[in-house]
């Protein structure tokens, strides 16, 4: 029977014996960040006990039987009960040989390698890291210090994907025989220091990550792969640097570069739709038109939006679709969507030649991207070109170099239909995760 208060509930520690009453005692604890300090007092709870008693061990030196020389005390942190931190305080048996002087003191069956936790609260870290929890959540639930769950997560993450040891120290190489990449590079903090990483597109699997964004970091990925490896890749997915794509070929010409559509769009829109339009509402201003230069503001949402978005729009207008929601603590009004994007976007292409082409390549670029034979997507590219080239305007020649520079890049989405999304993706989830701690 349990006294009165208490729960009888087991350790799961193999070998302790509890030898006393649990203490309890407060001690305060910093919760908060570096610029923003939030101390709290947290309950710990202190359970005396000893290991239990086995038989005198042999010397390891004269193989004599050692005798009892005392005990020493050691204290484990142990799994939380809410915000309640238990520590167990162990008694560990010394032992000494009277022959040769040799002494040594009894391990601890339940403690964690190389740390004052048992190997339950070393588990039940490991596990909060698997789920996707960051070092700073996982540090106040486990009531451990984040360097402490930060060493704990680079052992959990060498052991997954590394294997040696010291010197010999290497990841270890895919399992899983990938048949398309991703490849794509990503700022480290506000220096000019860059990071690649390389991912299996369809498990979205991170294969390699270096430093830098050489043509080095492509060689030492192939040659961690190996050869008879990147034979089953077909195709990279990477975005509009060519540098990936002449790396690759380079080593393995039968590979196939795709570059994302994605960026090639938003190269259309950035460099050409919003400097058209800039330069046409200058001009306007230059000639005194205040008036319709005044129509162009605010104009570049609509004349990058694509037909199917600006009907989408239109059909939410004439259901009443709200698209923010009223708050009556903050004295926010409800909104719906507003109608008028289809003649909003006809009037404005009806008042420029230039906007008007912007109109025409971007659909031919939109049915560029349906077709699924090489040939036809090739021709539709070349298509757009002429047109650009047509137009006579700057923006538009830029847009034409690119799109001829990297022409097979371009067309071999028609075979190949990836992208660099999730290679994106992963980059975005690298930034969260280093700001989040």
């Amino acid at each position: 029977m349990c006294a009165p208060g208490f729960l009888r509930i087991p350790s799961h520690l193999d070998g302790f014996m509890q030898t006393g009453e649990p203490k309890e005692s407060v001690r305060t604890e910093e919760f908060g960040t570096s610029a923003r300090r939030c101390s709290r007092p947290v309950q710990i709870l202190t359970v005396p006990g000893r290991l239990a008693a086995r038989e005198a061990p042999s010397c390891p030196c004269c193989g004599k039987a050692m005798e009892g020389n005392g005990q020493v005390p050691i204290a484990l942190r142990h799994l939380p009960l809410g915000m309640e931190r238990p520590r167990v305080e162990v008694l560990r048996p010394r032992w000494a040989c009277r022959e040769c002087g040799t002494s040594s003191i009894e391990d601890v069956p339940f403690r964690a390698p190389g740390q004052r936790i048992t190997l339950l609260l070393l588990a039940f870290v490991q596990d909060l890291l698997a789920l996707g929890q960051t070092l700073k959540a996982v540090s106040p639930t486990a009531g451990l210090n984040r360097n402490v769950v930060k060493k704990i997560d680079r052992a959990r993450l060498s052991a997954l994907y590394t294997e040696g040891e010291g010197s010999r120290l290497k990841l270890r190489k895919p399992k899983r025989q990938a048949r398309y990449l991703g490849a794509d590079e990503f700022k480290l903090h506000n220096a000019r220091r860059w990071a690649t990483v390389i991912i299996d597109l369809k498990m979205g699997h991170v294969l390699w990550l270096a430093y830098t964004k050489r043509k080095d970091v492509v060689y030492g990925f192939c040659d961690f792969v190996g050869s008879e490896w990147m034979l089953y890749v077909e195709a990279i997915a990477c975005d509009m640097n060519a540098d990936f794509g002449r790396a690759f070929l380079k080593r393995h010409p039968h590979l196939s570069v795709v570059y994302d559509r994605f960026h090639l769009v938003k190269n259309f829109n950035e460099k050409v739709i919003c400097k058209v339009r800039k330069d046409k509402q200058a001009r306007l201003k230059e000639e005194g038109d205040s008036e319709a230069a005044r129509s162009l503001k605010h104009s570049t949402y609509i004349l990058k939006s694509c037909a199917d978005t600006r009907k989408r729009k239109e059909r939410y207008a004439r259901a009443g679709k709200v698209v923010s929601r009223g708050s009556a603590l903050f004295g926010k009004q409800e909104a719906l969507q507003k109608g008028g994007a289809r003649e909003r976007y006809k009037e404005l292409i009806s008042q420029n030649e230039l906007l008007a082409a912007c109109d025409i390549a971007g659909e031919m670029l939109s049915r560029a991207y349906g077709y699924r034979q090489e040939k036809r997507m090739r021709d539709a590219m070349e298509r757009i070109v002429e047109v650009c080239r047509g137009t006579g305007d700057r923006h538009f020649e830029w847009f034409a170099r690119l799109v001829e520079s990297h022409m097979d890049g371009i067309v071999a989405h028609a075979r190949h239909h990836i992208s660099s999304g999730k290679v994106e993706g992963t980059n975005q989830m690298i930034k969260t995760l280093r700001r989040a701690g």
